[in-house]
């Protein structure tokens, strides 16, 4: 290990979800090749094929028969980037864990950076970009996510979240029975750790294709965790029902003072019409949180589970692979 690089780990495990991206993975290896044997004795690099629709999975066996570093699993289909992380995290066999994206923007150069931070005793230590490189839609969409991170995370840990991360292994026990369909993997990391922290690393430009993250993902997942990790939303409702009381009782008493003072009912459809659409809106609202955390309840007790493995690399004997 070259001494700017030593962190004093000497095993790691880099876990990458791998969506549609035959054309980068070769790449992304040889890079990631030219780097780990620097940074650890041991090493291995866990390819998680969620779902792809073009040759991924065949690259990935491909390179695992080409490099005993590399071990390749194939989920049986589409199950979104965080369960795969997690298929992968749990498969993970050394003593600290990378996360990085299969498209070439995290570069693997900057894994130093972020064991180094994590060898001064945290748990969990993110690589946030110096600027916002994505389009304005994408960082918009990446606020909304973060906005809901801090009602599970609190709002300093939420800040420094990002999918370049390095964490320690041991802290997957606290999640080792997690088995719902849900998965937010920052607010997993939450139950085992408590020391975050955020380093400003380089990142690189998307070599092809494009992000499959959509806005409408990223709200869709960023409701997810409100609902599936959080009782804001519950919180939420009790706090509106409050509200429409209140205001309901000021009603109450502007008509009966308009009755008793000027001896006149309040006159109009219009008025009537208005509050009973403020109040109907109001229990709508308060229904449909609750019905977010019954779906949930209900996905849970199916134990439909998080991901499933269609298959597995073969594995080595080689020194990198323990089993």
């Amino acid at each position: 290990m070259i001494p700017e690089a030593d962190s004093g780990f000497t095993s790691l495990s880099v876990v990458i979800p791998v969506y549609n991206s035959q054309v980068t993975l070769t790449n992304l290896v040889d890079r990631l090749g030219a780097t780990l044997g620097q940074l650890a004795d041991r090493y291995e690099v866990i390819l998680v094929n969620d779902g792809s629709r073009d040759g991924s999975w065949n690259e990935i066996s491909r390179l695992a028969s080409v490099h005993d570093w590399i071990r390749g699993i194939n989920l049986m289909r589409n199950y979104g980037q965080h369960n795969a992380l997690l298929c992968g995290i749990r498969a993970a066999k050394h003593e600290v864990v990378v996360i990085m994206d299969d498209d070439l923007q995290h570069p693997p150069g900057e894994i130093a950076k972020l064991l180094r931070k994590l060898a001064e005793g945290y748990d969990v230590v993110y690589g946030v970009p110096h600027e916002d490189q994505q389009s304005v839609m994408r960082n918009a969409a990446a606020k909304i996510t973060k906005m809901a991170l801090e009602s599970a995370l609190g709002a300093e840990t939420a800040s420094k979240v990002s999918p370049y991360k390095v964490f320690r292994t041991k802290l997957r026990d606290a999640f080792a029975g997690y088995q719902s369909s849900f998965v937010s993997l920052d607010v997993l990391l939450t139950w085992g750790g408590s020391r975050f922290a955020a380093v400003n690393v380089r990142y690189d430009p998307r070599s092809s294709g494009k992000s499959q993250y959509t806005l409408q993902k990223l709200i869709t997942h960023a409701l997810n965790m409100m609902t599936g990790f959080s009782i804001i939303p519950l919180q939420l409702a009790s706090l509106i029902g409050f509200g429409v009381t209140v205001f309901g009782i000021l009603v109450l008493a502007f008509v009966l003072g308009r009755y008793f003072i000027h001896g006149v009912d309040v006159p109009g459809f219009t008025f009537l019409a208005c509050i009973i659409v403020i109040f109907s809106g109001a229990q709508l609202l308060a229904l449909g949180i609750f019905g977010e955390y019954l779906a949930r309840i209900h996905f849970s007790m199916m134990e439909r589970p998080a991901y499933v493995v269609s298959s597995i690399t073969p594995e080595h004997t080689a020194e990198h692979n323990l089993i």
